[in-house]
């Protein structure tokens, strides 16, 4: 009984609020009326019609003005929308075509969209079985095929020896070392898990790092890396083997930066002692490539002694009257030889206050625009040296003897294993900002004359938290010049220039040729007389 009281109450209590505000409201639109008095005052101000049908008159201007604007934009908006869906389907035909003929790899979608775990699963499946793993691919020549290594828990034995030139050696960097053994645990984890099997026979025993033979392994840079591990089997002449995979992911955007390279000023340094008709080639290819193409260098001349500096002013006093060029300093030092020494010597001598990028260079190197960019590219304070690996060329005289003129030196200037080789073992060309060539300490001073005080100052970088650019430049060739080892040296720096010598002066097969020489031509004398 209470509660049916309770809401008749409610009831009659809400009637009774609806009425007063309906009162409310009928009194406000009658306060609100305007009189005609004032709108007598409104028409004197603004002279425009204050009648009923003047006002509608005007909101339905302004309301027909407001909709034409709405529909304008309206159409704008649906033009552009069906511009976009058309574009985006341009752009999905093109990423399928290309996709299809193996233009485009796979997993390059995944730039604009965020993967699930559905997506990179199947992503990795494709890369797996696109990959040269389970079944062979038609290659079109001999050179198309990529070779495996070959490995143990101690041992890789390789083709591509690089720097190290062993073909067989421990893995020198920890990631790799990490890798082959990583690789092995998790073929042991495998196949001692609970569903490892064969033929549905019950395993007889656990394997461990001691069964294991050897494998291969080899990587499809834009697949992934294939292993196939062989174990010892339960008795003699059987043997377990397991292939597995690691699949590259999709690939990632790091950062997208705007470099402005206008304003970056390359300091030239090059240690010099005598040798001016290399310096003549030397200024002639800087004249070319910095004066006249570039402009954004300053270069320092560090020479050692007396004997023929006047050449050399010579000569930059000829490129100043011919191309008005003074961004250069010389700088004459009364001491022996030292390449450390003289770039040392060259890098603090810019009193500018502009934190200038130091390119290292020497008098036989040959080098251009190209290389500048990449040198200011490849730069950054505080970030990133750059070491790049530059094109040793070998003896014109031998790789050219059977030609009766030399060719000129911009034919000379090809990059192919007959006419030289890249210098990996070679650390003395660098771009790096003086700031942090001062941070690190520089070169070691106590070393003298040729050889060392490049390597230590690579490693100086190497134990810091700089990034180091090492690459090959196909636009910085070492010229071949006649190599000298003095006396005078210890003998590591002795031999390590004789082995520069010998490696200098042609190619594995055109020594053969010289050693064979008289051979190969009793050779001939016998073919022709058949």
């Amino acid at each position: 009984m209470f509660k049916r009281w309770l809401l008749a109450l409610m009831a009659r209590l809400g009637l009774i609020v609806l009425g007063v505000c309906c009162c409310l409201f009928l009194f406000y639109l009658l306060a609100c009326k305007p009189s005609s008095g004032g709108a007598h005052q409104s028409s004197l101000l603004s002279g425009a019609t204050t009648t009923k049908e003047g006002y509608m008159a005007l909101l339905q201007e302004r309301e027909d003005s407001h909709k034409h604007y709405i529909d304008s934009l309206s159409k704008q908006i649906a033009q552009l929308k069906e511009a976009l869906q058309e574009r985006t389907q341009q752009l999905h035909e093109s990423l399928e075509k290309a996709k299809s003929k193996g233009i485009l790899p796979l997993g390059l979608d995944s730039l604009h969209k965020t993967p699930t775990q559905t997506d990179l699963r199947e992503f990795f499946r494709s890369q797996l079985s696109q990959a040269e793993v389970t079944s062979g691919v038609k290659l079109p020549s001999e050179y198309a095929l990529i070779p495996f290594d070959a490995f143990t828990l101690r041992r890789v034995y390789q083709l591509e020896t690089g720097l190290t030139k062993h073909p067989e050696e421990r893995p020198v960097r920890k990631d790799r070392r990490d890798e082959l053994i990583g690789t092995v645990e998790s073929a042991l984890h495998v196949l001692n898990g609970p569903q490892q099997h064969v033929d549905n026979i019950k395993r007889k025993h656990t394997y461990g790092p001691a069964d294991f033979i050897q494998g291969l392994t080899r990587t499809e840079r834009d697949r992934g890396s294939a292993y196939e591990l062989v174990f010892k089997g339960d008795r003699p002449q059987v043997f377990t083997q397991l292939v597995l995979f690691r699949p590259f992911g999709p690939l990632m955007k790091v950062k997208s930066d705007r470099v402005d390279t206008r304003r970056m000023l390359i300091n030239i340094i090059v240690p010099l002692s005598k040798r001016a008709d290399a310096f003549k080639h030397f200024i002639n290819n800087f004249r070319e490539v910095c004066i006249l193409r570039d402009g954004r260098v300053h270069l320092t001349i560090v020479y050692f002694g007396r004997e023929q500096i006047d050449l050399v002013k010579a000569m930059l006093d000829q490129i100043t009257r011919e191309t008005r060029f003074r961004s250069f300093t010389l700088i004459q030092l009364n001491e022996e030889f030292s390449r450390g020494r003289g770039l040392e010597v060259g890098a603090k001598a810019w009193r500018r206050s502009q934190n200038i990028l130091l390119f290292f260079c020497d008098v036989d190197i040959h080098f251009t625009t190209d290389f500048l960019t990449s040198c200011r590219l490849n730069a950054e304070p505080g970030k990133k040296v750059y070491y790049p690996i530059l094109f040793s060329q070998y003896n014109p005289s031998i790789i050219y003897s059977n030609q009766t003129l030399l060719p000129s030196l911009q034919q000379q200037l090809v990059i192919r294993k007959e006419t030289g080789f890249w210098r990996d073992f070679g650390f003395g060309m660098t771009c790096q900002y003086r700031s942090d060539f001062i941070n690190i300490g520089g070169f070691d001073r106590s070393i003298k004359g040729w050889g060392l005080e490049d390597v230590h100052l690579y490693r100086k970088y190497l134990h810091s938290k700089l990034l180091v650019v090492r690459a090959p430049s196909r636009s910085l060739f070492h010229m071949w010049h006649e190599k000298t080892c003095a006396d005078e040296l210890p003998p590591d720096k002795y031999k390590m220039c004789m082995q520069t010598k010998a490696m200098s002066e042609a190619s594995h097969s055109q020594l053969g040729e010289l050693i064979f020489k008289q051979e190969i031509q009793e050779h001939l004398k016998r073919s022709r007389g058949r």
